[in-house]
């Protein structure tokens, strides 16, 4: 019975039609295209570069990527030309520089100068705290130990 299985299944496997996988002949005008792409803001979503974004700008952006590329610019160059067309903001990753250096740092500074300041508030809430007495509490009075008592029987 296993060996009628295994046949079968080996004759299933030998007689299928061999379909080609479907694989991408990438060029390296394509690899390029893409690399440069996905670091350019699309400016019509504004939150997706303009590899995987599917607006007709963002297409007509890659396509002249891809004429570039096929010149033989180089990658700064052709971000070059779209920062003197769109400026900063054409750049999925900002650069580090002039103000800028507050969007990458600003973050940073806020947390270290709030901790700062958390730091100091607890120690003066600590310092004004007084510190615990050796005393023993005070007993509860009559009434007190009778309502305890009756709460605690109902």
């Amino acid at each position: 019975m296993l060996s009628r299985f295994l046949l079968t299944l080996v004759m299933l496997v030998a007689l299928a039609p061999a379909a080609p996988a479907a694989m991408v002949d990438e060029t390296d005008i394509d690899i390029k295209t893409r690399e440069i792409a996905k670091t350019l803001r699309c400016t019509v979503c504004q939150t997706e570069n303009i590899w995987e974004s599917g607006a007709p700008l963002a297409h007509q952006m890659r396509e002249l990527i891809h004429e570039r590329v096929a010149q033989g610019q180089s990658a700064e160059e052709i971000r070059a030309y779209f920062l003197s067309r769109y400026g900063d903001y054409i750049l999925m990753q900002p650069p580090k520089h002039g103000l800028n250096w507050l969007l990458w740092a600003g973050p940073f500074a806020a947390l270290v100068i709030g901790g700062f300041f958390l730091y100091r508030t607890l120690g003066r809430w600590v310092a004004q705290t007084p510190p615990p007495s050796p005393e023993a509490p005070p007993s509860l009075d009559d009434q007190s130990r009778r309502r305890i008592e009756r709460e605690l029987h109902t």
